[in-house]
């Protein structure tokens, strides 16, 4: 029985949200069909969220989670050791519409079913209805059995956090302070919440992400934690970059940031691709009412920060730009004790996100 927990907190209730570089049982993808924003029908995109989920299954269990109309299709092209299960979305964006998973020291497993409204709802979301994404959630908690805490009425992304696990979150004010989220609620409010409902302490906040037309401004695009007070964060040296000033200034507060335990953060820099990614092929994206409309040229937002790290691994964003391989380089360094795997996924930023953006981790239980 997967039951919704009222009147506490995962905070009261000793659980917390652990870092992504902590212990996972698996990982959660959603399968993309959606013609009004997946070029050519959503096939090359799908074939990506393939090469994804077979990167992934090197190093631990894929779930992907699909629509009755395209179950035979997923199940028939992914492979056999990925669990396919039938579920209806909106689109394929499971970072942000699916369960944040929490846990505590007694092998407990736990999940924040955030409310979820397309990053924005009626002031700048991206695509209406959403109703069958902000079901996700609780679909997953259901299949998997674990209970959650419904934040009715506070809207929340996973894309848009960040933890170190040991008390730290994440975040930017672009997208958490934007007003199609929560603009009933002040700074002081929304931190609140999130320290109750990640089980932390303290709130960094950088100011700006890099993708303000669709997400408002993930913070998954712009930094990360990749052990307890360390951070990586964008880079580049190049003043015509788009994101020079964003990553700068991001690289300037994390310098002089200190975590909840009082750390000093170690900020590791990643650098930005060389060249823009350009959307390409819109006109085979079907324009629908209620979904913002696409044009080749546009600048889709390409960040090799918007990897997901998994055991023993990192699946890393790969553009087929010159700094694809220095990329891979910079984080492997960051990342000595695990195995980087690139997917060349230009498909998923045409789209709106990336590799992080269509994952979801489900950490394996921890007893301390």
């Amino acid at each position: 029985m997967a039951k919704r927990i009222t009147g506490s907190t995962p905070k009261l209730d000793g659980y917390r949200m652990p870092a992504e570089f902590e212990p996972q049982a698996g990982i959660w993808m959603l399968w993309p069909e959606r013609n009004d924003n997946w070029r050519d029908g959503a096939k090359p995109a799908q074939k990506v969220f393939l090469d994804v989920a077979t990167a992934i299954l090197q190093f631990e269990p894929v779930t992907v989670c699909v629509s009755p109309a395209q179950y035979q299709n997923a199940r028939e092209r992914l492979p056999r050791e990925v669990r396919v299960v039938e579920m209806a979305s909106n689109d394929a964006w499971i970072r942000d519409c699916g369960p944040t998973f929490l846990v505590n020291d007694n092998g407990g497993v736990r999940a924040v079913d955030w409310t979820f409204n397309a990053w924005g709802g009626l002031v700048d979301g991206l695509y209406f209805p959403w109703d069958l994404d902000d079901q996700v959630a609780q679909k997953v908690c259901e299949i998997e059995r674990v209970d959650s805490y419904r934040t009715e009425g506070f809207v929340l992304e996973g894309g848009s956090i960040h933890v170190d696990g040991e008390g730290t979150v994440l975040t930017t004010e672009m997208c958490l302070l934007s007003e199609g989220r929560n603009p009933d609620m002040d700074r002081g409010a929304i931190e609140r919440m999130l320290c109750d409902y990640l089980g932390c302490e303290k709130v960094l906040w950088l100011r700006d992400g890099i993708d303000p037309e669709e997400t408002n401004g993930h913070i998954d695009d712009v930094a990360c934690f990749i052990r307890p007070g360390e951070v990586a964060c964008i880079w580049t040296d190049d003043p015509q970059n788009p994101f020079y000033q964003p990553a700068r200034d991001a690289y300037d507060m994390l310098s002089q940031a200190t975590d909840a335990k009082g750390r000093k953060l170690k900020v590791h820099k990643l650098c930005l691709t060389q060249q823009p990614c350009l959307l390409q092929g819109a006109a085979t994206i079907d324009a629908v009412e209620g979904t913002i409309p696409r044009e080749d040229g546009e600048v889709a937002i390409a960040s090799y920060m918007n990897f997901l790290i998994v055991n023993g691994g990192v699946i890393l964003p790969q553009y087929g730009d010159a700094n694809d391989a220095l990329a891979v380089q910079q984080v492997q360094a960051m990342f000595p004790d695990r195995r980087v795997v690139g997917v060349q996924t230009r498909e998923v930023a045409f789209g709106g996100g990336n590799i992080h953006c269509i994952t979801q981790q489900q950490p394996a239980p921890q007893h301390r």
